[in-house]
């Protein structure tokens, strides 16, 4: 089951690989969820509670400059910023790694942060992948490269064709 990050889920031997991402679920998430500077989501192992896996989204903007030419020709040239929303982190303990368990963190973030474009205005949902891998795992599920820049996105019109009823 996937849910909003709280005190009982067992964080302590969460390992992804990359100590940023595991200090961050270990020590930062559960103050910046206090705070409402973003929403950590995790997938817990029923029994121990313990995190196989988690993402953060969060309300952004990018300059609308960072997107494509053609992709600007469509949208109101009095907007100089674009609302976003950012996957923000997404990682998933070495344990379970090769499980699809990324995808199913990702699907379920694409879909939340669909959901919620109806209530608060969203154009994409950003992505920042920390390497290369990441980059090639956002890739597969066709999120685009921004131009002069390692973001990436998707827009909620594409997730509108994938998630509509």
């Amino acid at each position: 089951m996937i849910e909003l990050l709280d005190k009982g889920h067992n964080r302590d031997h969460f390992d992804c690989g990359e100590e940023s991402l595991n200090d961050y679920l270990k020590h930062q998430a559960g103050q910046d969820v206090k705070r409402k500077l973003s929403a950590c989501y995790v997938l817990e192992d029923g029994e121990t509670k313990s995190v196989i896996g988690y993402y953060t989204l969060s309300n952004c903007s990018i300059p609308s400059g960072d997107l494509s030419e053609i992709i600007r020709k469509r949208l109101p040239a009095s907007y100089k910023s674009i609302p976003t929303t950012l996957l923000g982190r997404l990682a998933i303990d070495k344990k379970h790694q090769g499980k699809n368990y990324g995808k199913i963190l990702l699907i379920d973030a694409l879909k939340r942060s669909w959901e919620n474009s109806g209530l608060i205005a969203s154009f994409a949902v950003i992505v920042d992948p920390i390497d290369e891998q990441a980059a090639n795992f956002y890739l597969k599920y066709d999120f685009i490269e921004l131009p002069d820049s390692k973001k990436m996105f998707v827009a909620m019109k594409t997730l509108d064709e994938l998630f509509r009823p």
